[in-house]
């Protein structure tokens, strides 16, 4: 970890020099250089739009295509052609015929313990239905995609398409890549399914960071988004991040089934749309709620409870293994519960200190657990008892920081749109892919 302050009175004697600039303003300006070039490169007229499409992705335009530019353009959207990530989640399913697509949504929403929501856009409306084979309540899906695509009546056709209920992802693909549309249902809930999950990784994957001539000074920056988030290159994420290890509600989907989640790992398939949570009103950003970079306390502050991995005290995992789940792991770094040397870096004339000490000043991290779930009435009482707890935490109290921790919960943080309008530094720990990967850039948009 490189902390905010450097700690001299508790440093060890070695320290490591290092010339230049600091590793973090070099990240900064790389990204900023590459963002600004990916925008210029923008297709300026719809003519452009067309070509440009078509020479990337190798595919008709899709219906609705001129509507949607003239709505993007409309919006001043800044980017108009780089759209991977959707294309990447959709283009496996062109192997399918239509009617294909709409058996096995059809079978898969009927499958039970699905936990799908069944949704038709109509197209002249530009109104959502959708529908549970037992739920009422669609965690406001319907209202998103009518304040999403509501001003679009008479352009896009109509839609059929299926939606995750749960926090967790859904599908995996299997490696010999099969055609039809087979799959089956398996309640993974509890269970370790790192090996499932891993099942699409070809046998070549290796971390592949690319720094640019940056020196990190020998500490684990994220020079490489793509590379941070490939689970197959890192198998030290099998035990350190909650879904792997114990996931609370996931309902895995082996088979190519075109589900729509909010996020997903490297490897799984869902076809990723903005979640409903970044438009509820408590994750909605209030700028009467926030208050100038200047007057914010020099700290960094993160609340929130225990989601993030089921914490079981069964006699076949261990009693502690909550303590390796990520938001745990995180509010014990942060508490400096486990009294670990910290690494620091400090900018003095022109040359970079690094070196290690046990201290941490508590006075620089306001991190909280407010509340205790998806635990066992034992794993729950001993994470009381380990962490230092706050009651209750206001909704917007993270504004009073200059710098706000935003980090994965069972699913993606429905907070961090809230947090990235703030006139506060957004910090973000993910290993899901989100819809916007295209354009909210690390070392740009936030610090990875």
């Amino acid at each position: 970890m490189v902390a905010i302050r450097a700690a001299e009175s508790a440093a060890q004697q070695l320290a490591l020099q290092y010339p230049g600039q600091h590793p973090v303003a070099q990240l900064m300006e790389k990204a900023k250089s590459d963002f600004d070039n990916m925008l210029s490169r923008q297709s300026k007229t719809y003519e452009e739009a067309v070509e440009e499409y078509r020479r990337r992705y190798k595919v008709d335009l899709p219906p609705g295509f001129r509507g949607w530019y003239d709505f993007a353009v409309k919006n001043q959207s800044p980017i108009i052609d780089d759209f991977d990530t959707i294309y990447q989640s959709v283009s496996p399913f062109w192997k399918l015929s239509g009617q294909e697509v709409l058996d096995v949504m059809n079978n898969a929403y009927k499958t039970p313990h699905s936990e799908l929501w069944q949704c038709t856009f109509h197209g002249d409306t530009a109104k959502t239905e959708c529908r549970h084979p037992y739920r009422s309540f669609d965690r406001h899906l319907t209202l998103l995609f009518d304040e999403v695509l509501g001003d679009l009546a008479g352009v896009l056709p109509d839609v059929k398409f299926i939606v995750n209920h749960l926090d967790e992802p859904r599908v995996v693909v299997p490696p010999e890549d099969p055609a039809g549309t087979r799959f089956a249902l398996a309640n993974m809930s509890h269970k370790s399914v790192w090996k499932e999950l891993t099942a699409p990784c070809s046998s070549s994957s290796k971390r592949n960071d690319t720094t640019d001539n940056i020196d990190t000074c020998g500490l684990s920056f994220v020079t490489s988004a793509a590379s941070s988030l490939d689970i197959c290159a890192n198998p030290s994420y099998a035990s350190s991040y909650g879904l792997f290890i114990s996931p609370v509600s996931l309902r895995l989907l082996t088979g190519l089934v075109p589900v729509l989640s909010t996020g997903a790992p490297s490897t799984m398939s869902d076809i990723l749309y903005p979640s409903a949570a970044y438009i509820e009103s408590g994750f909605v950003y209030d700028p009467t709620r926030d208050i100038p970079w200047e007057q914010k306390s020099n700290n960094l502050y993160w609340a929130g409870s225990t989601t993030g991995g089921y914490a079981s005290s069964s006699s076949s995992s261990s009693s502690e293994q909550w303590k390796s789940f990520h938001r745990q792991r995180f509010v014990a770094l942060a508490q400096n519960l486990n009294h670990q040397p910290h690494t620091y870096l400090r900018s003095l004339n022109g040359v970079i200190t690094r070196f290690a000490s046990p201290f941490l000043n508590s006075r620089l991290f306001s991190v909280f657990f407010t509340r205790f779930q998806f635990c066992s009435p034992s794993t729950c009482r001993a994470q009381r008892s380990f962490f230092r707890t706050k009651s209750y935490a206001d909704k917007d109290e993270a504004f009073g920081s200059r710098l706000v921790f935003d980090l994965d919960g069972n699913g993606i943080s429905g907070r961090y749109y809230k947090l990235l309008a703030s006139n506060s530094a957004v910090l973000k720990q993910t290993l899901l892919r989100e819809w916007h990967d295209d354009r909210l850039v690390p070392w740009v948009h936030y610090f990875p």
